[in-house]
C-alpha cells in the first residue's frame, strides 16, 4: 500500500511539473526612468486585452486618524481628470465594448480595464490620466464620501455577521495598521480636509509606486512604444513612499470577547496569528486551511455540518497579506446548538491535525486541490496581469507566476502538523462569540 501511494505521488508531481512547463506564462518587463515598472504578457488566443495598474498602497499605509483613504481613492479616481469629464471614464470604456473596475486590500489598490485588443491605447490613456491628472476636488470628494458610507452600511453595518472581519482585525492587532479594514472609519473621512486627500494622492499614486501590467492580444513592440508615449513624462515622486515597519507584539494569550449583532443564530470566530505570505510557513498554513475548511469534503465541514450537525456553515481562510496576518475560522451554529459546543468541535478538529499526521491519501488529495486552484487562479488575461503585478510588487519576482506552485509542493505532511501546533494554538488565538442582540422589553 505504501508503494502504491508513493508511486501515485511521484506520478502526480511529474504530471504537475510537465503541465506547468507546457503552460509557462511568458512575459517581458522593463522599468521607465520615472520608476514605473511594466510587465507585458502576450496571449493572442482571443482578441481582448487587460490593462491593469497596481499601486502599492492599501489601508496599512494610512494614518490611524485617517483610515479608509485607500479604499476611498479606489472610488474617487473614477471621478475624472483634467482631460476626462466627471463620469466619462465609464462611458469611454463601455462605448468601446469593454469593462473597468478596481479593488483595494490592506496592501494594494488595483485598477483595470478589459478591452477589445484594438482599444489598448484607450486603456493606457485613461490610466495615465488617472496617474497624472486625477480630479481630487471637493465635488468628487463629497460625492464619493456618500458612496462609501452607503457601501459600509450595506456590506458591514446592516448585514448579519457583517462586522466579523472588522471585529476580528481590531481584536487581533493593537499596534499594526492591519487592525483596521480597508473600508475605514467614516468619521475619519468626514474629518479630512481637501488638502488631506490631495496629499494622499500625491504621496501614493505616482509611477514609482505603481506597476503597469498588460496581458492579452498585444504586439509587444507596439505596446512598449505606446507605454513610453503615455507614461514616460509623468514625474516620479521625490518623497519616500511610506511603508509601516511596525512589528505586532505576540498576542500573549487567548483574547475572548462577545459581540451582539442583529442575527438569529450564534457564530463562533477563531482568529490565529499567521506569518506573512511568501514565507515557507505561510504555504504550510495555507494548505492547512484548505484541509480544514475548503469545500464540503473538508474536515470542518464533514465533522460539524455533515456528521455532528452542529453548524450550518463553517470555514477557514488565511488573509494573504504582506506582513504577518491572521487565519480566520468561523462556524454558524445550528438551531439549538450552543456556541460553546461548536467551539469545542472546531478546536477538536484542529487538535486532530496537531496530534495525528494526515494520511497519504488525504495529503495527495490536498496537493491536487492546491495545484488545481493555482492553475485556475491564473486562467484568463485579467488574472494573469494582476498576478504578474502582485508577484513583482511583493516579492520582486514576476516569474513566481510559473514557479510558486513548487513552494506548495515542498510542504510536507510534517510541515502541516508543525504549523498547526505552532500557529493554531490557544495562546495565539482570538475567540469571538457572535450572539443575537437581546430583545428589547
Amino acid at each position: 500500500m505504501k508503494k502504491y501511494f508513493l508511486s501515485l505521488i511521484l506520478v502526480s508531481v511529474t504530471t504537475i511539473c510537465a503541465f506547468a512547463q507546457m503552460n509557462k506564462i511568458e512575459f517581458d518587463e522593463f522599468t521607465l526612468d520615472n520608476g514605473l515598472h511594466v510587465i507585458l504578457h502576450q496571449d493572442n488566443s482571443t482578441p481582448i486585452v487587460a490593462v491593469t495598474v497596481s499601486y502599492h498602497v492599501g489601508s496599512k499605509n494610512e494614518k490611524p486618524d485617517r483610515t479608509g483613504f485607500a479604499h476611498f481613492f479606489e472610488h474617487l479616481l473614477f471621478e475624472g481628470s483634467e482631460n476626462i469629464g466627471r463620469g466619462e471614464m465609464d462611458k469611454y470604456i463601455q462605448n468601446a465594448g469593454g469593462a473597468l473596475n478596481a479593488f483595494t486590500t490592506h496592501d494594494r489598490t488595483v485598477y483595470f480595464e478589459i478591452l477589445p485588443s484594438n482599444q489598448l491605447e484607450l486603456g493606457l490613456w485613461i490610466e495615465s490620466e488617472r496617474m497624472l491628472h486625477a480630479k481630487v476636488e471637493e465635488q468628487g470628494i463629497e460625492t464619493q464620501r456618500e458612496v462609501v458610507k452607503e457601501e459600509r452600511r450595506q456590506r458591514y453595518e446592516n448585514r448579519p455577521y457583517g462586522t466579523i472581519l472588522l471585529e476580528s482585525l481590531s481584536h487581533s492587532f493593537k499596534e499594526h495598521p492591519y487592525q483596521w479594514s480597508p473600508i475605514g472609519d467614516m468619521d475619519h473621512l468626514n474629518a479630512a480636509s481637501e488638502d488631506d486627500y490631495v496629499n494622499f494622492y500625491r504621496d501614493f499614486y505616482v509611477p514609482n509606486n505603481a506597476i503597469l501590467s498588460i496581458a492579452g492580444d498585444i504586439d509587444i513592440p507596439t505596446a512598449k512604444q505606446l507605454i513610453i508615449d503615455y507614461f514616460s513624462d509623468i514625474p516620479a515622486s521625490t518623497k519616500p513612499i511610506y511603508r509601516p515597519n511596525i512589528v505586532e507584539p505576540p498576542l500573549g494569550g487567548e483574547v475572548r470577547d462577545t459581540i451582539y449583532d442583529n442575527i438569529q443564530l450564534p457564530a463562533v470566530i477563531q482568529c490565529y496569528r499567521i506569518p506573512a505570505m511568501g514565507t515557507d510557513d505561510f504555504y504550510a498554513v495555507s494548505m492547512l486551511s484548505t484541509l480544514l475548511a475548503d469545500g464540503q469534503s473538508s474536515r470542518l465541514y464533514k465533522s460539524l455540518v455533515d456528521e455532528q450537525q452542529k453548524a450550518l456553515f463553517v470555514g477557514n481562510f488565511p488573509l494573504e497579506l504582506e506582513d504577518p496576518s491572521i487565519s480566520l475560522a468561523y462556524g454558524i451554529t445550528n438551531m439549538g446548538v450552543s456556541p460553546e459546543d461548536v467551539e469545542a468541535s472546531m478546536s477538536a478538529e484542529i487538535e486532530k491535525v496537531q496530534n495525528e499526521l494526515i494520511d497519504e491519501r488525504e495529503f495527495q488529495k490536498l496537493r491536487n486541490k492546491i495545484e488545481n486552484d493555482f492553475i485556475t487562479s491564473n486562467a484568463g488575461v485579467q488574472n494573469r496581469a494582476v498576478s504578474l503585478a502582485n508577484y513583482h510588487m511583493f516579492f520582486g519576482d514576476a516569474n513566481l507566476i510559473n514557479t510558486e506552485i513548487d513552494k506548495y509542493l515542498k510542504v510536507t505532511r510534517e510541515d502541516i502538523q508543525r504549523v498547526a501546533k505552532e500557529y493554531f494554538s490557544k495562546d495565539n488565538r482570538v475567540t469571538l462569540y457572535y450572539l443575537p442582540k437581546p430583545e428589547k422589553l
